[in-house]
């Protein structure tokens, strides 16, 4: 007897659907947050009498010098904010890893490889573009990531009604993805390292969880805590970010019997916000300000550097992670959705092209030294990024009105008890109230047509009586 197939992208389960659809609406907002500093950083930093002052505040330095923490605004910003990113990004990894669907090795395999295609291919056509072209191979990484804020934000933007399996993908997809990031970050962009400061930061990662074992609350105990381990992790010579990845990572995610919801839920509800709308936006703020021309953007394309950038967004995202879905489906032999297309996993995929916060981040410390590239690098980063954009908008427009069905029908709740009907169906009780729903919206039809026929047969009457009189 053969094995029954799987379906890749089907409908998720109620509890995975409301936490998905909790997390992508904040994150939705912060993208919307995200393309307004964007915009406005390239304002400041392109308007003649805004420049000096861009560049004035981008290197303004502060902080203790005696405890190696004297740094520029934009080094704040990237080192510090976000660490406060990757802490969600680590929350999130260890949710979908213990509750979510990376739990399930044969649902987690087609995320995964997708995320790898995703960051092997962009890798591979930026290698071959500068194998090609002379160029400096120190950039492979940049075109790897994508930014699901970002992503979310053009999706807002463009009032696409893309069905929430394709949008947990997306969620599950940036997260793996960043989980790789984060390691790459880690073993390719780590110079020189302060075993004694590494120590440090280690022996507080320990004290962070045991006092999470012992069930120890409050803010007071842990946001200090967290600030020591974070300078620790940044003198130690690895990037900073990273400590914020380990104490997500740390968090229990799992409900015990008494709880609604994790430790690892909760503050990501709560640190989450900070993230997307104050982290992410001020970041971008002081990452994206590049000075941008006719000549400038023309450049792009005649450098290998930037132009494999380019191309491992809009090309190398969107072969990679549609080819890694289709072989995943191929030799699993699963099946796609019944409400889906391959042309829905295509344009999916050409929206992972936009590799905003990471690939900036990646930019810079793939190129440090050298702030004439690291600014061509960034332009890269934002042509490819919006390129890849439109070519997904164009897409997911073609296919919306199959979208705003598929979500029509997945929202509808016609016994108005809080849950989407189509998760009710195998439910007696739901059976049982649609009926009594629908004897009572009979009923009042019945007692409107016995109405109305009574009307009619009134006015009928009327009528014929003055007709009868008229002729007499």
């Amino acid at each position: 007897m053969p094995a029954p197939t799987r379906k890749v992208l089907g409908r998720l389960s109620l509890p995975e659907r409301t936490f998905v659809a909790d997390a992508l609406r904040t994150e939705t907002v912060g993208g919307v947050l995200l393309l307004i500093a964007a915009v406005a950083a390239l304002i400041w930093a392109n308007v003649p009498a805004l420049h000096d002052s861009y560049e004035s505040v981008s290197h303004y330095h502060l902080g203790p010098a005696a405890l190696g923490l004297h740094l520029s605004i934009a080094h704040w910003a990237a080192d510090g904010l976000l660490a406060i990113f990757f802490f969600v990004a680590g929350i999130e990894l260890k949710r979908e890893l213990v509750a979510g669907d990376l739990k399930d090795p044969r649902a987690a395999a087609l995320p995964v490889v997708a995320a790898l295609c995703g960051m092997a291919v962009p890798a591979l056509v930026y290698t071959l573009t500068n194998l090609t072209g002379g160029g400096s191979l120190s950039g492979w990484a940049v075109p790897t990531a994508t930014d699901i804020a970002f992503a979310l934000a053009v999706l807002a933007v463009i009032g696409t009604w893309l069905p929430s399996a394709l949008r947990a993908f997306l969620l599950t997809l940036a997260v793996v993805d960043d989980l790789f990031a984060i390691l790459i970050i880690a073993v390719f962009f780590t110079a020189d390292i302060d075993f004694a400061a590494l120590g440090g930061a280690a022996a507080g990662l320990a004290v962070f969880w045991a006092l999470l074992r012992k069930g120890v609350r409050g803010w007071y105990v842990y946001v200090p805590l967290a600030l020591v381990i974070w300078a620790l992790m940044y003198n130690s010579g690895i990037h900073a970010t990273i400590a914020g990845v380990a104490m997500g990572l740390m968090l229990r995610c799992t409900r015990q019997e008494d709880e609604k919801v994790s430790p690892g839920e909760r503050v990501e509800h709560l640190v989450r916000p900070l993230s997307a709308g104050l982290a992410v936006p001020l970041f971008a703020l002081f990452s994206a300000g590049v000075s941008l021309s006719g000549g400038a953007l023309g450049d792009v394309f005649t450098q290998p550097e930037t132009l494999g950038v380019v191309l491992g967004l809009v090309l190398g995202k969107a072969l990679g992670i549609f080819g890694g879905t289709w072989l995943t489906a191929r030799f699993t032999r699963a099946s796609l959705s019944d409400d889906l297309a391959w042309a829905d996993v295509f344009a999916v995929a050409t929206l992972a092209g936009i590799g905003f916060t990471v690939s900036l981040l990646i930019g810079e410390l793939a190129f440090d030294g050298d702030a004439t590239l690291t600014d061509e690098v960034k332009a890269a980063v934002l042509l490819g990024s919006l390129t890849a954009a439109t070519l997904a908008t164009v897409l997911l427009k073609l296919r919306n009105a199959k979208y705003r069905r598929l979500y029509e029908t997945e929202e509808r709740d016609e016994d108005l008890d809080g849950i989407p009907d189509i998760y009710e169906e195998d439910d007696p009780a739901y059976h049982l109230r649609m009926a009594a729903i629908y004897d009572r919206k009979a009923a009042e039809h019945r007692r409107i047509a016995e109405r109305k026929t009574a009307e009619r047969l009134a006015e009928v009457t009327g009528g014929a009586g003055e007709e009868d009189h008229r002729r007499a």
